[in-house]
This record gives C-alpha cells, structure tokens and sequence, in this order.
C-alpha cells in the first residue's frame, strides 16, 4: 500500500476531511492535498504531527503495520 492510500484510509477511519487533517496538524489544507494528489510526500516534522495528533504509531503511517 502507498502513502495515498494509506493516509486516505488513516482519513476515513478518523471521519476527517483535508482541511481538519491541516488544521489538526497545523498544516494549510493545500499541503494535505499535495500528498493526496502524490504531488508531495510530507516529511519528518507533518509524519510526526500527524501521529502525535491522531495518536497512531509511525508503523501505520509508513505502512508497517495496520495498527
């Protein structure tokens, strides 16, 4: 599984859109869409947030595991 699927499904199952996942992160709603689009990939410091704030392990995130 790729990172677009992977935070597509992180997004489902947390029921949010772009824009809270951005706001939730401290990120703007583009950025998030730049990694949906495979435009960009985030790196260490929106990873990291975006575990932080979700309160899931980097393991799911990087697609190591589905916990």
């Amino acid at each position: 599984m790729d990172f677009i699927d992977i935070l597509k499904d992180i997004m489902i199952d947390f029921n949010l859109n772009q824009t809270q996942l951005a706001e939730k992160i401290g990120l703007k709603q583009s950025q998030v869409s730049e990694w949906l689009k495979g435009k960009s990939k985030p790196g260490y410091d929106s990873l990291r947030a975006i575990c932080i704030a979700l309160d899931i392990s980097a393991d799911k995130i990087l697609g190591l595991s589905e916990k």
